[in-house]
C-alpha cells in the first residue's frame, strides 16, 4: 500500500487539535505527563505560534495504550462521563482479559 502525501496532509488539516492544558484537563492528568509523552515521541503534534497543538487521535490512542493514563482518563477525565467506553462483554473488548484467552 503506497503512502499518499496529499491524502495525509488533507486529513491533517481537518484533524482536531488541542493544547497541552486542554489535553491535561480532558484526560485528568498533569501537563507534565503530556510534555513527557511529546518528548518521548508518543503523541503527534504541531507547533502553532510557539504553542504545541496535539493531534487528538494520537492522544486518545496514547491514553488507551498507557495504563495509568487510561485509569485517570476513566476516573477523573472525560471517561467518567462516557459509559460506552466501558465494554462489559469481554468478547468485544479491545483489552484482552487477564488470562489472555477469550
Amino acid at each position: 500500500m503506497a503512502f499518499d502525501q496529499k491524502a495525509s496532509s488533507d486529513s491533517d488539516e481537518k484533524a482536531l487539535r488541542v493544547s497541552i492544558s486542554e489535553a491535561a484537563n480532558l484526560f485528568g492528568i498533569h501537563q507534565r505527563t503530556i510534555r513527557r509523552a511529546i518528548t518521548a515521541g508518543e503523541i503527534r503534534y504541531i507547533v502553532v505560534r510557539g504553542r504545541y497543538k496535539i493531534h487528538f487521535g494520537s492522544l486518545v490512542t496514547w491514553s488507551q495504550r498507557t495504563t495509568t493514563v487510561r485509569n485517570k482518563r476513566d476516573g477523573r477525565g472525560i471517561g467518567q462521563w462516557v459509559d460506552q467506553w466501558k465494554i462489559k462483554n469481554v468478547k468485544f473488548s479491545p483489552r484482552p482479559p487477564e488470562g489472555g484467552k477469550i
